[in-house]
Order: structure tokens, then sequence, then C-alpha cells
């Protein structure tokens, strides 16, 4: 084809294959939850590799649902539990969607029943157990069961119970106040026993140092020594805060479960005869006909057959504004019909769709760990002992060595363990995160976890693929001229003429170009001519014989072979190719002559300019890294006021952007197969939502609107998501660390300090919901 063709194709590039425990099955416990990361050396990735060692093909892979896991805590604490069991492995838990799977080895005396005994005897349900021997098909876990209002929850029935017993004792203590000691202590003893036993549970199966134990320890410690009003106080307070954390993991599903809602249960299947019946939508299988009326939503991602009809794809994408569809463009199942009657071909099933790829996303992002939330784990293991620690010497040092009152000590002591419960730190991170996540995600901004959240608003240079990113991808006409028209006739009609000719010869390529001038002319609504005798001359010409003329559609250059362009001819290609424009010369061969040419390109994005200038005004360098040539390249970057760099294969992308890593984090933005090996050699990877399959998994993260400035958006949300982190770690420390030496110097006593850790864990969880609502002006 001809030369301008071959400018415009994307190099293949090789698929890269990252490292990621997200893919893997993991046997060390912190490593399987910690999310994808990329190995640049070959010692890292070897590293990795070990690390990650697969369980054996026969071994069972046992799925659960595990219900009552709020934050990284309660998962650690199932980690641990199940790391200690002979022949259990591969232990992947998502507390977001509420999933735990292992391997158990086919000799191990460890049973599935064992398995939910411990889970069960650690405080938590556990329900819909399978036993997953890898055949194909095999069922996945099914969904959480439906929202229960929190006083209807387990911890909620908790909560009312102990406020119902509290008020029932003081009452008692006001009849009859010689009883009120004995009333207040049984409503401890009530009130302490489920979080004794999970104590106790957890440190039998690992974890003696729990927030569980803290709490217990200090209210029967707070009971002997007659503070049985204050023990009381530390029962409910503290299953407020357990309760408050219920409601922030139930507000960061809420997303997902919306997300699966936006898919109908049924759809209108037409068989071969015109005939439609209903059917539950998860049993379309590809090339399955479906018909969606007016205000129904597409039960399946697919292809219309038939009918013309404008979709409002917001559940998806969150755009606003419905998008005109017919014949040959595709769906996405849970966009809403509005207006037309089409007949939808299926393309995905069910497991395949774009919602369900966006709510798997979504799940694995929230079950990774930021670097932010696994420093804080981290610190909270060695923290939590060393608060019992602390503790301890603070209820001894003083009698012994200064001659304190032991009571008054023991209960300063007490109250420093409540103080320094460490539920609203551990909580800090994955709440803020967890919201940061479902906040894009609404608004079309698919986020692959925290490490991809956190990293994103680093950035100090973001490198952009032209096609498909910067530009929509898809070529049009945007001038045609006439150089010899009929005498009389309007400067319009002979562009209509030269742009009827180049389809009629074009019309049998299928070439972008070819297409892009059959679209403009069917647009412009010209009966195309039939072409006969079409050959096609490889970087060259398409020629055929039109209205009884042998014509070609070529390059400038073969026009120079073939014809003599007239000085002003050439000065207005030239001038074309200037403006970043591929150019086409409609030629008659036989008479040897010019009769005209079409310049046609791919059109900036509309917002790509606004975008731009928005990540400049972030402090963020925007480079343009593309294989199409420097000419074209040199105009569009022109026009956005950026760096460039044309011509360039996809291992010459990598190059450069290891080279930009030397100076600051780099984020990728691409959407084609030969971006993949730069997506994921980047700091971020970032695709378009238009974009290709293997663009989309390398990425670690999408636009769904495929908008270039939702990455100011995307930026902005990131960095708004660690300004939250740091003020929940403020909050929860600085809380804290005042209560704590008003405690030590007695001013303060145990309801005050069981308050002051639950005011922590409420600011922190309302914080964090904060961010649910950004971006919505």
């Amino acid at each position: 084809m001809n030369e301008h063709h071959a400018e415009h194709g994307h190099h293949d590039g090789h698929r890269h294959e990252r490292d990621g425990c997200a893919d893997h099955c993991h046997c060390e416990i912190q490593a399987c939850a910690d999310g994808h990361r990329h190995a640049h050396a070959a010692g890292e990735a070897a590293a990795a590799q070990a690390a990650s060692a697969p369980a054996p093909e026969s071994s069972p892979r046992v799925s659960m649902r595990v219900e009552g896991m709020d934050c990284a805590s309660c998962v650690g604490k199932i980690e641990t539990a199940l790391a200690r069991m002979p022949g259990v492995s591969c232990i992947r838990l998502n507390f977001a969607a509420e999933t735990l799977e292992l391997a158990l080895a086919p000799d191990s005396a460890t049973g599935v029943g064992d398995i939910e005994k411990v889970i069960g005897g650690l405080g938590f349900g556990v329900s819909a157990i399978q036993d997953r021997r890898g055949e194909e098909g095999a069922p996945s876990a099914p969904a959480a069961a439906a929202d229960l209002p929190w006083w209807k929850t387990k911890k909620g029935a908790q909560v009312l119970g102990l406020g119902v017993l509290m008020g029932a004792a003081y009452a008692m203590a006001l009849v009859l106040p010689a009883y009120g000691p004995w009333v207040f202590a049984a409503a401890v003893l009530l009130g302490v026993f489920p979080f004794v036993r999970k104590a106790f549970a957890l440190a039998r199966a690992g974890s003696p140092f729990s927030i569980e134990m803290l709490m217990s320890v200090a209210a029967v410690g707070a009971l002997l020594i007659g503070e049985a009003e204050e023990a009381v106080a530390v029962v409910f307070l503290f299953s407020v805060g357990e309760l408050l954390e219920n409601v922030a993991a139930g507000r960061a599903r809420a997303g997902i479960k919306a997300l699966a809602a936006l898919v109908p249960k049924t759809a209108l299947l037409l068989d071969g005869q015109g005939g439609q019946r209903e059917v539950p939508a998860s049993s379309l299988r590809v090339d399955d006909r479906v018909l969606v009326r007016p205000g129904d939503r597409v039960p399946a991602d697919g292809v219309i057959v038939a009918g013309a009809s404008s979709l409002d794809e917001s559940p998806v994408t969150g755009e606003s504004v419905p998008r005109e569809k017919a014949a040959g463009d595709g769906v996405f199942a849970g966009t809403i019909n509005v207006d037309g009657v089409l007949q939808v071909r299926v393309d995905k099933a069910a497991a395949d769709n774009t919602i369900a790829r966006i709510i798997h996303l979504v799940e694995q992002a929230q079950a990774a760990r930021s670097p932010t939330a696994r420093f804080i784990e981290r610190f909270s293991r060695y923290y939590t002992p060393a608060v019992m620690a602390l503790a301890a010497l603070v209820v001894l040092v003083p009698p012994l060595v200064l001659g304190g009152d032991w009571g008054t000590w023991l209960y300063r002591g007490l109250a420093l363990l409540l103080i320094a419960c460490p539920c609203a730190l551990v909580l800090s991170t994955p709440a803020a995160i967890a919201s940061g996540l479902a906040a894009g995600t609404r608004q079309g901004l698919l986020i692959k976890g925290g490490n991809a959240l956190e990293t994103i608003g680093r950035v100090g240079a973001i490198a952009f693929d032209k096609t498909g990113t910067l530009t929509e991808g898809r070529l049009r006409v945007t001038d045609i001229a006439a150089f010899d028209g009929e005498e009389g006739e309007d400067e319009e009609s002979q562009a209509m003429s030269v742009l009827a000719l180049a389809a009629g010869v074009e019309s049998g390529s299928s070439h972008p170009l070819a297409r892009a001038i059959i679209r403009q002319a069917e647009s412009a609504g010209l009966a195309i001519p039939v072409a006969a005798e079409a050959s096609a001359s490889a970087g060259r010409a398409v020629r055929a014989r039109v209205d009884g003329r042998r014509l070609a559609v070529g390059s400038p250059v073969y026009a120079e072979q073939v014809a003599q362009l007239a000085p002003g001819q050439r000065a207005r290609i030239e001038a074309l190719q200037n403006d970043g424009k591929t150019v086409s010369v409609l030629l008659d061969e036989e008479a040897g002559r010019a009769l005209g040419l079409l310049a046609l390109r791919d059109e900036l994005r509309p917002d790509a300019r606004e975008g731009v200038a928005r990540l400049k005004a972030l402090g963020v360098r925007p480079v343009m890294l593309t294989g199409d040539n420097a000419r074209t390249a040199r105009a569009l970057a022109g026009e956005l006021d950026m760096e460039w760099q044309a011509e360039l294969l996809p291992q010459d992308k990598l190059r450069l952007i290891d080279g930009m890593k030397r100076d600051a984090r780099v984020a990728m933005v691409g959407d084609g197969i030969n971006d993949a090996p730069a997506l994921a050699a980047a700091d971020v990877g970032i695709a378009m939502g238009g974009g290709t399959d293997v663009a989309i998994e390398t990425a670690d993260a999408a636009l769904l609107k495929s908008r270039v400035s939702d990455l100011a958006h995307l930026i902005a949300l990131s960095r708004a998501t660690m300004a939250n982190i740091h003020q929940n770690v403020v909050f929860a420390l600085g809380l804290k660390g005042v209560f704590l030496v008003t405690s030590v110097l007695g001013m303060t006593g145990l309801w005050v300090a069981v308050l002051a850790d639950a005011g922590a864990t409420a600011l922190v969880t309302l914080n964090a919901l904060r961010l649910l609502r950004f971006g919505r002006g």
C-alpha cells in the first residue's frame, strides 16, 4: 500500500508478563496480599518467582466466603491461624470481597471442616464452601448476600444488647444501690465474654497480642480492682468502635455490589426463526443474539447487528452524555438503551464482560495493600506488644521503685492499654485507600490497588503514546482540493467529485486510509462509483478503473513519478504535511495528471489541550512518545505545547522511559499492544478505556472515559487520598498521645481512654468516607 499508509501502522510489541503476587499462589502469608509489582532486575524476578511457589496440580483448591472481615488486621489474623495448620498453603484472602482461597495438600490431615472450625473460632462467619479441584468451568464462590442494616448485623445486635444491659445496670444501681456493683459486674462478664473467647482463640492461633486481648485485659482488670462501672463502659465503647469498622467496610463494598447490580438478571434471547424468550443473562453465550428495548439495560458485552439508538454509558464509564450507536458499534453490559430497539450479538460471556472485569479488578485493588498500609501493619505488630510492656512498667515501677499505690497504678496501666489500642491506626490507611478507589471507579477511573493510587500522585512526568491516546485513533479527511475541475463548477462540487472518485478507487481496500475516505464520502451522501480492475502497489498506490478512466490514489512521491505537479500543488501538499496530515493524491494515470488531493489526520481528542495544560499546572511534565513519523508528531506536539519523540519501536519507548525514571517517577499512558511493555516498565501504567485488552490488563489504572483531562483528576485523587491518610495518622496518634499523658498522670480514667480510642476510630472512618464525595463539585 501507499508509503503514507505505512506511516500510521502500529508496531507490534511483545506482551510483557508482569510478576505479581496477585497472579500466583503465594505461600508466604504477607506476600499473598501485597498486590502486583514490577520486577525490573533479573535477581528480583528470580526472587519473586521463588517466593511464589504454586500449589501442586493435584492439590484441592478450597474457596469460601468469610463474613466479618472489616480491615487488613482481620485478614492478618486469619492468615496467621491458617498458616499454622498442616497441609494448608497458598492462602489468598480478600476482605473487600469477603473471600478466601487456599490449597490443601492431598495427603493432609487437615480437612475443610477443620478450616471452618478455626475461622469460626476466631469470631468470623464461614459459608459457601466449595472444593474446587481445578475442573474447567467450576463455579466461583457465590456473591455476598444482601446487606443488612447495621442493627441487624451480629456486631450491631451486640452493641444494642450491651446498651440495654448497661442501661439496666444503671437503673438497677439507682433502685438498689447496694446491689449496683454486682449488677455492673454481671454486665461486664456477659459483655466481655465474646471478646475474651476471641482473644484466647487468637492467642492459640498465633496472635497473642491482639486488640481483643488488650481490651479483655483492661476490662477484666478494671473489674478486679472494683471499677465495674467503668469496665462496662470499656466493653460498650469498644463494641461501638468495632461496629464503626464494620460500617466502614460495608461502605467500601457498596461500590462493588452497585456495579454487580448494573447487569440485568434476564435477557430477551432471539432464536433463528425470529422468536424471542426470556433467559437468565448469566446463561448467554458468545454469538447469541439478544433484543434490547428502549429503557432496557444491555445484558452482555456485544456488537449491534441491527438498529440504532442512544446509549447511556454513565453506569460504566461515568460519561453523562448518551452516545449514538448503530450497527457495527460495540456496547457494554449494564449500559442503558435510551430510545431505539437494538439487536445485539453477544461477544463476551457473563464472566468476561466489562462489568465483571471491573468488579474483579476493583476487588483485587482493594485487597492489595499499599506501601503505607504495609508499613503501618508491620509497625502495629511491634507496637501492640511494646504497649503491653509499657503498661506493665507503669503498673510495676512506681509501686516498686517509688512506693506508689498499687491500685492507682494498676488502674493507670489499664487505661494506658486502652489508649494505645491500635484500631484507628490500623484502619487509617485501608479506609482511605478503599474510599479513594471507590470514588475513582464511580467517575470512570479504574485504579488497580493502593500501590498504584499512592504512586500516581507522586509522578513527575507522564509519557503519552499518540495514536488512540492523545488522538482519537481514527483517521478523518480534513482537506479536499480539486486540481482539474470542470469549468463553471463551484469549488465545493469539484471537491465532492474528487472525494467520490477517490472513494471509488479505494472501495476494494480495507486500509485505514481507504476506510476514512469511504466513510467521508458516505457521510457526505455521495454515490460512490463502481470500480473495476482494482490493484495495489505496495508503498506506492491503489489503482482501479472508474467511470472508464484508469485512476490511482497514491502518495505525493508516486504522484511526482506519474504526473508533473505544478509548483502551487507541491506547495499545497507540503503545507498540509507540515500540519501533520497525510496526503493522498488522486491521479489520472492514462492522462498523466493530478486530479486533486485529500488530506487525512488522526485528530487530537477534544480535551487533549485542556488535559495537557492541567497536567502542567500540577507540575507534571508531559512527553509524547510515538511510532508515527516525525513530521506528524512535531505538528501535534506543537499544538499541545509538549515535548516529543517520534518513529519509536516498543523497545525505544522502554529505553526512553528508563531514562526518564532517573529524574522522576514516570507514568505511561497508552492503548495498544505495542504500548504494553512501556506500560509495565513505567512506575505507573495508565491505559485508555477504549484500548486493547493487553494494554488494560498490563496497566495499573485505566481511564474508562478515554479522556486526557481525566489524568489530572486521577493525580488530584491520588494526592487527596494521601493527604487523607496523613490526616488519619495524625488523628489516630495525636488523640492517643494526648490521652496517654493524661491517663498516666491520673487526669483521665478508663472510660475516657476507651472513648478516646473509639473517637479516633470514628474520626478516621468519617474522614476516609469524605473521599467518596471527591470530584462531585
